[in-house]
């Protein structure tokens, strides 16, 4: 229902110009003999739900034109006992938008009075109708928030067209008769979840997600400011395809890519492959690419990827790790992909972030930080809810750009900082560049990454074969001394040392499921409990048939290299097939004594140069040293392409 009009406290001289603007462009713009349209233009509202207490987003979307829009204004109304608006946000892309007690004057302007319950939004093309707002376009974004004591229920948001100063819609005709549909916010109790599905942990043997949760809306510091972007399909600029909203929120300057999801599709057909939004200018400040479920599941069925460029890094992700039918299930299978928005995000860690990884640093010998640390965040959002897509099938690529005049030889790895407070290995390469160096970090995860320079050597690897992998692998952290300066390279190595080797190599440090380990000899609280979970969750590992893992057992080369196999299927290394499997087993004069069990896991090592022998032999019922576990973890990330 239609809530009875108010007597409205004068607005702005740039506010009320534009109305009259609206008003007046219906009299100065050619008709088209006169006559209106067949039917009637569209403007939808989105339908929504929203816990009470939380925020939600409604799109406001032109869906049916036949000639554009140049030009509107509209007063929507809404019950204060229970909702009050946040914030307005144009999506028109050549949308400039001004709050009205600014100075100056914006093509979109808006004026919010949560006392009374109204909000006036105003838009003009002042292009001369260069620039109309088409069909399926989204005009604008109401943030509403339900009041922490909102009853349950609906309420509608609503606006008289009786009144031309509350309704009027102008084309690049004639003055549009437009109806307007939806607007039904469906409030819901706090912590009752919306009516969402029960929340699916994901799948134990892949990418996961976490629980939905509600997402916390910050108002802004500054009003947003939005302009026209370029983003590239396949390489070519695609025009107008894409608009950059900048706002401030607790000191931290935020750009978001709103991407023209339907546009791409129709550019691209099915034939995307890459999808580029190079955002520069922003330094050091925080980015976020915006897509829809849509435009992801399209990109997913081309095996495309989206790429979010900035100063400060990049990430580019394929658009099947977002995991797109998984996130639906987290929402409720009937949602449509559209209203799902995906953000991918790099942006400044905070800065209890910094402190504790520099304090980290600080707490080990001769490391320093090289770059401060940045986040990586790639999330969902429906209906004022969340999901966190923190898990890939995959490794997924991220970049830190290195500041001006900092050397990439002045980096050994890049680091993720642990519960514990502690920096572990991420695989990590540095890229030379013509002005700044940069750091390519690989992981199956989201996190905060940051760089670090920790080179470390050993007196006793001096002179031996293994010097250059051993420390190199300890400047990466993933192998330890054994002493003061010491690595006992030639030392052998137990099955739980070179599964936490292996894992630290891979910058594998949780499981991907909480299902328990069932091996009898793996003691609660043992040292190697948490990387035998991990290895096992991984596929990594299985251990003997009487279940029984043998932790401080020393390991073989086979059965090394049986481990090895498996961690080639993780980073994408193809494996030896049977045929080939006696060819390369074939050249070694002990090939007999290869077990049937660990023939094809060999003959898939020396397929990817991962082991050479010594002597015509591959020797692989010796045990496996310390020195050997480095190099054959160092040359399968290299092989790989992750160091």
């Amino acid at each position: 229902m239609f809530q009875p009009k108010k007597k409205r406290p004068r607005i702005r001289k740039t506010m009320s110009g534009l109305i009259a603007l609206t008003l007046l462009s219906s009299l100065i713009l050619p008709n088209v003999a006169g006559a209106e349209p067949v039917e009637a233009a569209q403007v939808q509202f989105a339908n929504v739900s929203v816990q009470a207490g939380q925020s939600v987003h409604v799109p406001v979307a032109l869906k049916k034109s036949y000639f554009g829009v140049k030009a509107y204004n509209m007063q929507i109304d809404y019950d204060t006992s229970a909702l009050e608006i946040v914030r307005i946000t144009p999506k028109s892309i050549n949308a400039n938008t001004i709050s009205s007690n600014e100075e100056g004057v914006a093509d979109f302007q808006y004026e919010i009075n949560n006392a009374e319950g109204w909000v006036r939004i105003i838009w003009v093309d002042f292009s001369g109708g260069n620039n109309p707002i088409v069909d399926e376009q989204q005009m604008f974004d109401i943030e509403i928030k339900a009041k922490n004591n909102a009853t349950p229920g609906t309420k509608q948001l609503s606006v008289d067209q009786t009144d031309s100063e509350h309704w009027h819609f102008t084309n690049v005709e004639h003055q549009s008769y437009t109806q307007l549909s939806g607007g039904t916010i469906t409030i819901t109790a706090a912590n009752s979840g919306g009516g969402n599905s029960t929340p699916n942990p994901g799948s134990s043997s892949g990418g996961s997600l976490s629980p939905t949760s509600p997402v916390v809306t910050t108002v802004p510091s500054t009003p947003a400011v939005t302009k026209g972007v370029d983003i590239y399909v396949n390489g070519q600029k695609q025009e107008q395809s894409a608009s950059a909203t900048t706002s401030t929120v607790n000191n931290l300057v935020t750009t978001t890519v709103h991407v023209d999801n339907d546009k791409v599709i129709n550019q691209i057909g099915s034939g995307l492959r890459t999808l580029l939004l190079p955002i520069t200018g922003t330094g050091k400040d925080a980015v976020v690419g915006e897509l829809n479920g849509k435009l992801v599941k399209t990109m997913e069925g081309s095996n495309a990827e989206v790429v979010i460029q900035t100063d400060s890094g990049t990430y580019t992700l394929p658009a099947n790790q977002i995991q797109i039918d998984q996130v639906l299930n987290q929402f409720g299978s009937t949602v449509p992909l559209e209203d799902i928005t995906i953000q991918i995000a790099i942006a400044p860690s905070a800065a209890s972030k910094q402190s504790a990884i520099q304090a980290a640093a600080d707490k080990m010998q001769n490391t320093s930080v090289v770059a401060a640390p940045v986040d990586f965040e790639v999330k969902a959002i429906w209906n004022g809810q969340q999901v966190n897509v923190d898990r890939f099938n995959s490794y997924v690529e991220r970049s830190i750009t290195l500041p001006e005049g900092v050397d990439g030889s002045k980096i050994t790895t890049g680091v993720v900082l642990q519960p514990d407070g502690s920096l572990l290995h991420v695989p990590t390469k540095v890229i030379k560049g013509n002005v700044q160096d940069s750091a390519i970090i690989n992981s199956l995860t989201n996190s905060t990454y940051a760089l670090i320079y920790h080179p470390t050597t050993f007196s006793d690897v001096t002179s031996h074969w293994s010097r250059d992998d051993v420390q190199d692998q300890a400047s990466r952290l993933i192998v330890q001394g054994t002493g003061e300066n010491v690595f006992a390279p030639d030392r052998s190595i137990t099955r739980a040392e070179f599964t936490a080797v292996l894992l630290r190599g891979l910058g594998l440090h949780s499981p991907i499921s909480t299902e328990a380990t069932s091996f009898t000899d793996v003691k609660t609280g043992s040292w190697y409990e948490d990387e035998v979970q991990t290895a096992v969750s991984y596929g990594l590992i299985s251990g003997y048939a009487d279940d029984s893992f043998r932790p401080n057992s020393e390991i073989s080369r086979a059965e090394a290299l049986t481990i090895v196999s498996r961690a080639m299927k993780l980073v994408g290394l193809a494996q030896a097939d049977a045929s080939e499997t006696t060819s390369l087993l074939s050249t070694y004069s002990d090939s007999a004594k290869v077990q049937a069990w660990a023939a094809e896991p060999v003959a898939s090592a020396i397929k990817q140069e991962l082991v050479q022998g010594a002597d015509g032999k591959l020797m692989s019922e010796a045990d496996i040293s310390r020195a050997q576990s480095a190099a054959i973890v160092k040359r399968l990330l290299a092989k790989a392409g992750l160091i």
